[in-house]
């Protein structure tokens, strides 16, 4: 089995509480090498995350990475979170840009990735492992695809040690990405994010705010399936674990899951893999 990670998101009712820890707790039998926890926009959920961080490491065992972002926050803000962060023992930071939080007008004191994993080496050297974002179908904002890779590298230069990218469905995507940012320089290792299928509805909804794209022929298999819950169940798992098999035979290093807090789709997916 490849090394692989999970990302979670922090609960904030009793019941999504409940729904993490039985999730955490199957999926630890996986033996992670480490679990992400993400952030909400505007802060709204900056105490959640760190709670939820230090929930996962001490409760269930995890050596748990909590997602950062520079969007809007000022850089004392940051400061404090990587203070927080730190005393809580964690090594591994996840640092994002993030989104402009929906009503605030300012983008912070740090505008870009680069920035802030600049600003994390120069306040705590290399206590901290950094995992930046990375987008093999081309950031959805970006002003064209050759600015995106010098984007990328600009993260790397300032101390990142690894990537993890974006969701995608479509492996030639992820090889021709690494292909390219090899040609600049960039050495790190570039780990896929994996999304398991569970909601094919909302795998939509998702994929159009980010820009990952859903290649036209896993549609038409999801709307020829029907109903049928329990073949969508399986072509999903079958797809998502073929392109596992796929990355990791092309020298993928690892396998990154975003669970959005479910174990099944994930499990499935693994159990193929095993």
């Amino acid at each position: 089995m490849p090394a692989i990670s999970f990302e979670f998101y922090p609960p904030k009712t009793d019941e999504q509480r409940d729904l993490l820890d039985r999730t955490a707790k199957k999926l630890r039998t996986h033996a992670p090498e480490y679990v992400s926890c993400t952030f909400g926009a505007g802060g709204s959920t900056l105490s959640y995350t760190s709670e939820t961080v230090r929930h996962l490491a001490q409760t269930h065992g995890f050596d748990a990475a909590p997602h950062l972002s520079c969007m809007g926050g000022s850089r004392e803000e940051i400061r404090e979170l990587l203070r927080l962060y730190r005393a809580l023992g964690c090594r591994r930071i996840v640092a994002l840009r993030g989104d402009l939080p929906s009503g605030m007008a300012r983008m912070g004191d740090l505008r870009y990735g680069s920035d802030l994993v600049a600003f994390i080496r120069a306040e705590h050297g290399d206590h901290f492992r950094i995992e930046v974002g990375c987008y093999p179908e081309t950031h959805p904002q970006a002003e064209d695809a050759f600015a995106d890779l010098r984007h990328f590298k600009a993260k790397i230069d300032a101390g990142a040690n690894a990537a993890i990218t974006q969701y995608f469905y479509n492996p030639d995507a992820y090889f021709r990405f690494v292909d390219d940012v090899r040609r600049l320089g960039v050495d790190v290792p570039i780990v896929p994010g994996i999304m398991p299928i569970s909601n094919f509805s909302q795998l939509k909804r998702f994929s159009e705010a980010c820009g990952a794209e859903i290649p036209r022929w896993i549609g038409k298999r999801m709307q020829a399936l029907g109903d049928d819950v329990d073949g969508i169940r399986e072509f999903a798992a079958d797809l998502v674990a073929a392109m596992c098999r796929r990355l990791l035979d092309g020298g993928a290093p690892a396998l990154h899951f975003y669970t959005l807090n479910l174990a099944k789709p994930t499990q499935s997916v693994l159990a193929r893999l095993a």
